[in-house]
């Protein structure tokens, strides 16, 4: 497949890396540094020029393209390059955009601004910090198989019941398989006599149930129980959509916005969340408002450093978990080094959505692991895959080592996998897959 990816920042550059492999990638950018570091770092033909310009389009080939994938930083650009590239062909797009407002009218018209698929990047955001807040000591959550299962991060707290522990001593729960750990950021497959250590993170793929059960045995005992008094720092798109989802799950947020006018709107607009008009830098403010006894704190301004600074004093003030968006990818993990409990990246989980959805076919979903280290992926196995119509111990002889099978689901319910287990054609079976062994495993399963 031809794909055309138009901007070649954090989300353009992680696409076109995961993509080149088997398609045949061609990348846009105004930059002229971005367009010269990608053709070097991933042998990608990049074409310094406007996306939005049909004669750009027409060089890098857009009459030929199966599929552009218009991923800027500015949401008209992205719109615009789709329309362009649909007066020349019948190339299926893909729009990145922010403002919400343009993905409600998306849905409410089929094809609007001559997008097929588009990802709002704020909505993806809140729904990524929802999932994690709802979990004790998660760093990422993802549902698969319709949300029957889910994969979570979890890091291991001194405190908590596994750390020491092997992973065969560790793995009591019917419903969990233990797929990997992140010790010193380097992912491992996690085996019977591996020790789970303190800061180590695990990765486990089980039921909803099951994961929120486990969650409990590797918070810390303060942390280990559900957050229901939750405050959300800044009125951005990212803390209004987080603030709504939390509403409709029964939760009554407050939410703190320095701007008169924009503090009055989320009011208007948040019946269910208590709105606080201040400076959430003001510590005498915090502790006024007992935010020092809050569950969690959610950092959501348009501001890397603000987040920080903000979280930074949540967590001196006594809040038992902080999350912070951090929109510059290279942050994250400083972020996290300093004492933030969970740094989420706005881009990395745009690129992931449109990833997963490039994949098509056989991958019905996807999430991407410790800078796509490997890929615990959804797949919808046939008669012709290596897994179906025997047993379990038998078909992983023919997987790498760098494989787990994870869960399996049929006909809407929870199979556990185990040795004898048999996954039958149409079953969805989700697998964590190490990135180097990605294509092979691939072409068999």
């Amino acid at each position: 497949m031809r794909v055309i990816v138009v901007g070649a920042g954090e989300v353009g550059s992680n696409i076109a890396a995961s993509l080149v492999e088997s398609h045949d990638v061609i990348v846009i950018d105004v930059d002229a540094e971005k367009v010269e570091e990608l053709t070097h770092s991933y042998d990608i033909l990049a074409i310094e020029g406007d996306g939005t310009s049909l004669k750009v389009l027409q060089e890098a080939g857009i009459a030929e393209a199966d599929m552009l994938i218009a991923c800027t930083d500015d949401d008209e650009t992205n719109l615009v390059t789709c329309g362009t590239a649909k007066t020349v062909g019948d190339v299926f797009t893909i729009a990145r955009t922010r403002n919400a407002n343009f993905f409600e009218t998306w849905t409410e018209s089929e094809d609007a601004f001559g997008v097929n698929f588009m990802v709002s990047t704020n909505i993806l955001t809140a729904n990524d910090i929802v999932r994690v807040v709802g979990l004790p000591a998660a760093i990422d959550v993802d549902p698969f198989a319709a949300g029957l299962v889910q994969m979570a991060e979890f890091e291991v707290m001194a405190g908590s019941d596994i750390a020491g522990q092997t992973v065969e001593q560790a793995d009591i729960f019917d419903s969990i398989t233990f797929a990997a750990l992140v010790q010193d950021g380097d992912v491992l497959i996690a085996r019977g006599e591996t020790r789970i250590e303190a800061g180590n993170r695990v990765i486990v793929i089980g039921s909803p149930g099951s994961v929120q059960s486990f969650s409990r045995t590797v918070a810390s005992a303060e942390s280990s129980e559900n957050a229901h008094d939750i405050v959300i720092i800044g009125g951005s798109d990212i803390g209004y959509h987080t603030a709504k989802l939390l509403e409709e799950s029964g939760i009554e947020p407050r939410l703190i916005e320095q701007d008169a006018d924009r503090g009055r709107q989320l009011a208007e607009d948040l019946p269910g969340t208590i709105v606080l008009e201040h400076d959430a830098t003001d510590v005498d403010f915090l502790v006024g408002e007992q935010i020092d006894q809050a569950d969690a704190v959610i950092a959501a301004t348009d501001s890397d450093e603000k987040n920080l600074m903000v979280s930074l004093l949540a967590q001196n003030i006594g809040v038992r978990r902080t999350v912070a968006i951090v929109e510059e990818g290279q942050y994250a993990g400083l972020f996290e080094a300093i004492g933030i409990d969970v740094a989420i990246n706005p881009r990395e989980a745009t690129a992931e959505e449109i990833i997963r959805f490039t994949q098509g076919g056989q991958v019905e979903n996807l999430s991407l692991i410790e800078d796509r280290q490997a890929e615990v992926m959804e797949i919808e196995v046939n008669e012709g895959s290596v897994l179906t119509n025997r047993p379990i111990r038998e078909s992983v002889t023919e997987l790498p080592s760098d494989v787990v099978i994870g869960a399996i689901t049929r006909s809407q319910e929870f199979i556990v996998p185990r040795g004898e287990t048999v996954i039958e054609p149409g079953d969805h079976v989700v697998l964590f897959v190490a990135t180097d062994v990605l294509s092979p495993v691939m072409d068999i399963v």
